[in-house]
């Protein structure tokens, strides 16, 4: 099935056996929380494994002089000492490969140092205890260089990004300087957000061991496709001797996109040593041997008359990428479609520094985006005296600004007319500072939210087996999102099935092909390519039954139509019935601009003398294509809103000038918002199909939360002090230095 026309009507249209919104508890549950479902480093398969543990580098550039592993190897049952003087051969880096999760990532290639943390040995022995004990015994002696760590430091040297979608990092549409220049009413400001580190609960972790010629790696990583291609080009390898499996995910955030040095190091070491090999990171590693989200500095400048129409919209944003690679983050890509406005113009440009590599990172580019657009968006109510929900529904636009193209569905305004109903925002006092509850100055702030929605290709196997039952194979994961349990719901409705009949194989790469998980793109991708199957199974059915497709229909475990009925257990047969789906992009994307949307509102309070800042409650209102389940939904919306806070007021990765390391590396210091932090929050989702984007009429939902939400908190600051921050997170320091 291609995306060329509209979806037409179906079966989870009809919803006859309410599948579909429900909310279904998580199939998995029970699994997970009786310890049943192995997460990649407690998988128990093939011979007892030895144990890896990597040497990070000390230094963040320079060469290695001197690597003394003698006495580790010494070390009571250590089995092999990986360093650059013994490492097979592997693939140096390349950034041709357009899939950058699917580029060859060698570790231990050569002695050169192009970042701290970068792994310069791999120590591995029979425990784990044995492995870390030895790693610290491994000596290195560096011929270390002056890097450059400071984004801000080295804008001069920014540069248009590189790479294939170099061609999308700047947009123009009229003119924007004269317009901007001419404008009655201007907000020209910049803001800043620091690193995000993703922060998963659970840290990477692999299992690799051979049978033949082939490795087989149980992982935690998000897209099984593009990890077997990696280690297939890292290994010099074919992509059939590769499996990766990758069953239950404690949270990815788009830091397990991609596969990092415990499966590359781990799959080589197992080849070597003939057995399995199981290497987890560090809570501490994982700062720097993944990714991380970069900073970002933004050029914010909004143009508008004195009545609140926005004549011109600039948004320009630098952020940094690591020397070998070619990322950048779409800060501004929101910009492009959120607000009316003839004359326009976005520009990323990108610094290169001596850090990691820096990738996607919980809803990239909206999610820092906007915290930028939509503090500059009440900046300009602001100057306008003029209610910030006002001026955002004066430049809606009919379609998309800068595409010219129809919008598939586009809500915004019903969400923010039903949030502001919901939240009490005509409770709010417009002037800042004029709100005190004792000794806390108390304020509201919104913002608008928005997030594209994508559709990749994918594909799944069905087979009704003869006992009534339903299993789907698909190499989708499920990172806590809830994938296994939308999907049984898909299939239990299509073929008339309870959704305890319904089996759900993911996260295997021998399984049909799939993105993944990542950029809110996995339930409508995947799901898509299972209603595809289930449906083209309906019509095996049907025919086998002698009923006409289009009138049958399911339910107790039979098929009927036309006066005709019989079993499904019947029809399968010894045998079975198979029937396989795919789904692929097609028109619908460029004739149409999608995106979900929402409206996120926040109540603060700031404690007058210490400038201690507590969010008090928080609501958004969200319009993101039919909800396939109402308890996952609206657990990823708060997830995502929660995400939002953090951005605001607590998370911020620190790298030391000097020596090019994130100080704060562990979840002691990187702060990310508790139970504390988080009173009162809710999310509702208003009534919404939208045919354009994939049959099952759904949008992404798990990113659409973060985008923006950081905004509300700062603009709510802003109304209960009247101190404008633009320099993310709202640090108290921060408030302090605004207040008399």
């Amino acid at each position: 099935m291609e995306m060329n026309q509209p979806a037409p009507p179906n079966a989870l249209d009809q919803n006859r056996h309410g599948q579909i919104g429900r909310p279904a508890d998580r199939v998995d549950g029970r699994l997970k929380v009786t310890g049943a479902a192995p997460y990649a480093y407690e998988v128990k398969e093939g011979d007892p494994p030895a144990y890896g543990f990597i040497v990070e580098a000390s230094t963040a550039k320079g060469t290695i002089a001197l690597i003394d592993s003698q006495a580790a190897e010494r070390a009571p049952g250590v089995l092999m000492v990986m360093t650059y003087r013994n490492a097979p051969k592997q693939a140096g880096r390349s950034l041709d490969i357009e899939d950058r999760f699917a580029r060859p990532r060698p570790y231990l290639n050569d002695p050169v140092v192009q970042y701290y943390g970068e792994p310069v040995a791999f120590v591995v022995a029979e425990t784990f205890e044995q492995a870390r004990a030895a790693a610290q015994l491994v000596r290195v002696t560096y011929a270390a260089e002056q890097g450059e760590y400071e984004l801000q430091a080295s804008l001069e040297k920014a540069e248009k990004p590189r790479g294939d979608k170099s061609d999308k990092a700047d947009s123009s549409v009229g003119d924007f300087e004269p317009a901007f220049a001419a404008a009655a009413v201007k907000i020209d400001a910049r803001y800043t957000t620091p690193f995000h580190i993703h922060a998963q609960m659970e840290p990477h972790a692999s299992l690799a061991w051979w049978e033949g010629d082939r490795v087989i790696i149980h992982c935690s990583t998000q897209m099984l496709e593009s990890a077997q291609k990696r280690v297939a080009n890292t290994l010099l390898i074919p992509e059939d001797r590769v499996r990766v499996v990758s069953r239950y995910i404690g949270g990815g955030f788009g830091g397990k996109l991609p596969v990092f040095a415990d499966v590359i190091l781990g799959a080589l070491a197992s080849r070597e040593l003939g057995r399995p090999v199981k290497t987890a990171l560090t809570r501490q590693q994982m700062f720097h041997v993944t990714t991380h989200r970069t900073q970002t500095v933004q050029r914010l400048r909004l143009g508008a008359s004195r009545d609140g129409v926005l004549a011109a919209i600039g948004h320009e944003a630098w952020s940094h990428t690591s020397r070998t690679d070619d990322y950048y983050e779409p800060t501004a890509q929101s910009t492009r479609y959120m607000y009316a406005g003839p004359n326009r113009m976005t520009r990323h440009r990108s610094v290169h520094l001596d850090l990691p590599d820096a990738d996607s990172c919980r809803a990239p580019g909206e999610a820092v985006g906007m915290l930028a657009l939509e503090c500059a968006m009440d900046e300009l109510a602001h100057a306008l005296q003029m209610d910030p929900i006002a001026l955002r529904l004066r430049n809606e636009p009919e379609r998309d600004p800068e595409k010219d193209i129809p919008f598939s569905t586009r809500q915004l305004v019903a969400c923010l007319k039903e949030g502001a109903r919901r939240f009490g925002w005509n409770e709010r006092n417009p002037q800042p500072g004029q709100v005190r509850d004792g000794r806390w100055l108390v304020g509201m702030g919104m913002c608008a939210a928005g997030r594209a929605n994508q559709l990749k290709p994918a594909k799944c196997k069905v087979k009704l087996t003869g006992d009534g039952r339903l299993e789907a194979r698909m190499s989708m994961t499920d990172i806590g999102t809830g994938s296994y349990t939308v999907f049984s719901q898909i299939a239990a409705e299509m073929l008339g099935l309870p959704i305890e009949s319904v089996d759900m194989k993911l996260g295997d790469s021998d399984f049909p092909e799939t993105a993944g998980s990542g950029g809110s793109f996995g339930a409508a991708s995947a799901g898509s390519a299972l209603y595809d199957a289930c449906e083209k199974l309906r019509t095996r059915l049907a025919q086998s039954a002698g009923i006409d497709p289009l009138e049958a229909q399911f339910g107790d475990g039979k098929i009927s139509g036309g006066g005709k009925s019989a079993s499904l257990a019947r029809l399968a047969g010894d045998d079975g019935v198979e029937a396989d789906g795919e789904i692929k992009p097609g028109e619908m994307e460029e004739k149409f601009s999608q995106q979900a949307y929402g409206a996120i509102f926040a109540e603060v309070g700031v404690d007058i003398d210490s400038g201690e800042i507590r969010l008090r409650r928080m609501l958004g209102v969200f319009a993101a294509g039919r909800i396939l389940n109402e308890k996952t939904a609206r657990s990823q919306a708060i997830g995502a809103m929660i995400w939002g806070v953090g951005s605001a007021l607590h998370e911020e990765a620190v790298v030391d000038p000097r020596h090019g390391f994130f100080v704060n590396h562990d979840i002691a210091e990187y702060h990310v918002p508790v139970h504390a932090d988080i009173p009162a929050i809710d999310a509702f989702f208003l009534p919404e199909v939208d045919d354009k984007g994939n049959p099952l009429k759904i949008k992404g939902v798990g990113e659409l939360g973060i985008s923006g939400a950081g905004a509300a908190v700062a603009n709510a600051v802003f109304n209960a002090t009247g101190v404008r921050i633009r320099d993310y997170p709202l640090t108290l320091d921060k408030v302090l230095a605004g207040l008399p």
